[in-house]
């Protein structure tokens, strides 16, 4: 489902010809098979973030190869990114990232209409998904109205109306209290067991962490799927 082969990423800072080369990871090989939850850990700084952004394209890598359902992303130029992203994957963020001037509804129904899906159909879709997640007495709601609870809710049915194979989170739970953190972790295995979504995590909370088949820590830019169990 996802396969990361010899990736390595470095920034470079400064001005050009006197940069500063910060090395973020190296040499990372990753295997995600379908169906998998796998959640990644590492101190703040590791470069967890760096990897969710290289395996979904937002940043490109400095060597290494990127396969995802068996094609090799790390050659997409970024109209082929966005067309892929689309119709592959799904996002999940602390911050929520919901635009605060659409309803729930509006927001969850975007994608829909960026894929030119007729309207009568758009709706249905997203009345449908949004009790799938609970929340169809909010959909009129603006995100500043709803809960961080709901708000993350609702980006999960942002992520999914489009049935993405794939969903990408990075601390998705990090701008929650722990009753929430609960529920929306309890949320995530439901979606994983009944609709065999595969999940790639990234975290700081041990809570999360435990929720993956895998457990894998990012140590010094590597990854170590043992030092995380030691």
């Amino acid at each position: 489902m996802i396969e990361v082969k010899g990736l390595s990423h470095q920034f470079k800072i400064g001005k050009k010809g006197k940069e500063t080369v910060i090395p973020v990871l190296e040499g990372i090989n990753l295997k995600v098979n379908a169906g998998e939850i796998v959640t990644i850990v590492g101190r703040s700084g590791s470069g967890k973030s760096t990897l969710l952004n290289l395996i979904s394209g937002y940043i490109q890598p400095t060597e290494g190869e990127i396969f995802i359902d068996n094609q090799k992303v790390t050659d997409f130029n970024e109209s082929k990114w966005a067309d892929f992203r689309l119709n592959n994957l799904g996002f999940i963020f602390q911050s929520y990232q919901l635009i605060p001037s659409m309803t729930a509804f509006e927001n969850v129904e975007l994608a829909l209409t960026l894929k030119g899906i007729k309207e009568k159909e758009r709706k249905a879709q997203t009345e449908k998904m949004f009790k799938k997640v609970g929340l169809e007495k909010f959909m009129d709601h603006y995100p500043s109205e709803l809960s961080g609870g709901q708000q993350q809710r609702v980006s999960i049915a942002r992520a999914l109306i489009l049935n993405p194979p794939i969903i990408l989170a990075d601390e998705p739970t990090g701008s929650l209290d722990s009753e929430t953190e609960d529920d929306l972790l309890d949320f995530i295995k439901r979606l994983n067991h009944e609709l065999g979504i595969t999940f790639l995590i990234i975290t700081h909370d041990d809570k999360v962490a435990q929720i993956g088949d895998r457990v894998i820590e990012i140590v010094d830019g590597a990854l170590d799927e043992e030092a995380y169990a030691s």
